[in-house]
């Protein structure tokens, strides 16, 4: 079976590097090419970085296309020429026309980190944490022109634990996603795979992070603010202004102090050493442990407290 891999990001290239890995057991499955997003400008000093995917691809001497667009005739044309028996896709970021899907003999499948039809799109990991999910796991589906609406193939299911971050979740499916994979390309080669249709009716949409989503709104109830705060971290983490400064949230918890009726949404009910600082939210309150002030470096809320001035009383926006 002649793979040819599209990925991007480090998520994508846990997926070939259990393509790789598995090949030298099996043969029969070889990557020839891996396709991915150009080098972009990124770090303080905007230098190009090169894309997780095509680092290791290099690395095993795999050759690495970088189109700018998937769809020109000229990328159209090369793949053609190397001849793949299947694409795989995972987080590439380009969406492929129904010409290059009907390229190769087993078409393209996509490793999708959501239990499909939920949270289609292109931030399923923190939209699940955001809605309170408490499972999540791998879709690995046949790819048609719609945005992750293909016949699904195999799932595999894993817990989200009440403490799991955007970062840890991301972790969690990494380790997941290269067994499914595999698991699905021998389903596949051995004519055994049969596409499940998706049922649209139970379809959500994850969309790409901006931002302004991971902005913390006070009025929310304090569960809807702390897995907001869970899902963005470490991208682009929650935020909120104190003193008129804007602060990056990274760690909070639901504060144990029973209906905060009569404050407004935003108050700081107690800020101090011992207890951090605690906000009032709609129905409750929260619990802020970690952040980031302007132009500082990550501490616990208790450090932020003794050096600096908070009151009770203050409104956060």
């Amino acid at each position: 079976m002649r793979i040819i891999f599209m990925g991007t990001p480090y998520f994508a290239r846990t997926c070939l590097e259990g393509l790789v890995g598995a090949s030298f057991a099996r043969p029969h499955m070889q990557v020839i090419a891996a396709i991915t997003q150009p080098d972009r400008p990124g770090g303080r000093g905007k230098r190009l970085q090169s894309p997780p995917v095509k680092e290791y691809a290099l690395k095993m001497g795999i050759p690495v296309l970088q189109p700018e667009k998937i769809k020109s005739a000229d990328s159209i044309a090369a793949l053609q020429q190397l001849n793949a028996d299947i694409f795989v896709v995972a987080a590439y970021g380009q969406i492929l026309p129904q010409k290059i899907l009907d390229m190769p003999k087993f078409g393209a499948i996509n490793v999708h980190a959501s239990l499909l039809p939920k949270y289609r799109g292109a931030s399923p990991i923190q939209q699940a944490i955001a809605d309170g999910e408490t499972a999540t796991g791998i879709t690995i589906m046949q790819m048609d022109k719609g945005m992750d609406t293909g016949g699904m193939l195999l799932k595999r299911e894993i817990a989200i634990d009440a403490h799991d971050t955007g970062g840890t979740l991301h972790d969690k499916l990494c380790a997941l996603a290269p067994q499914a994979l595999l698991d699905a390309l021998e389903l596949i080669e051995s004519g055994k795979a049969y596409p499940e249709a998706q049922d649209n009716a139970l379809a959500t949409y994850a969309p790409l992070i901006t931002k302004q989503m991971a902005k913390i709104n006070w009025c929310k109830s304090p569960i809807e603010i702390v897995n907001l705060v869970r899902a963005y971290n470490p991208f682009p983490g929650a935020f909120t202004k104190i003193g008129g400064g804007q602060v990056k949230i990274w760690m909070a918890k639901i504060a144990d102090m029973g209906p905060s009726f009569g404050r407004p949404a935003g108050e700081i009910i107690l800020a101090c050493p011992k207890d951090g600082i605690i906000v009032a939210a709609a129905g409750g309150a929260v619990r802020i442990t970690e952040l980031t002030p302007p132009n500082s470096k990550k501490m616990s809320a208790a450090d932020f407290v003794r050096g600096h001035k908070i009151e009770a009383g203050e409104i956060l926006t």
